[in-house]
């Protein structure tokens, strides 16, 4: 089941996307941009499995991306839930005023 594209196409595209991912989330300090960079790495992942899935002739990678994107979206919501809370208690969604919130 080969489609006009190649293969390592798709994980040179899923490669970058990652690498752009990691960048963002060690180079960034505001808070929302850093889970936005994390919700990258996890697309791009996902993309390497729908293109080995496709390249294998098989179903799992699909099936698996899926408990992937649902994991995101409740990482992406408790996230964003502790962000506002985090914004309403110290006024700022800067990462490195994260450490304030040890006892």
């Amino acid at each position: 089941m080969h489609s006009g594209i190649p293969v390592h196409h798709y994980m040179i595209v899923s490669a970058i996307l990652f690498a752009l991912g990691t960048v963002g989330v060690l180079t960034r300090k505001n808070a929302i941009v850093v889970f936005m960079c994390i919700e990258l790495m996890l697309n791009a992942v996902n993309l390497t499995f729908i293109a080995l899935s496709h390249h294998l002739g098989n179903l799992d990678g699909q099936v698996f991306v899926f408990f992937v994107m649902t994991v995101a979206a409740a990482e992406a919501a408790v996230g964003l839930a502790l962000m506002i809370c985090f914004f309403r208690n110290r006024e700022s969604i800067d990462v490195d005023d994260i450490n304030l919130l040890k006892w």
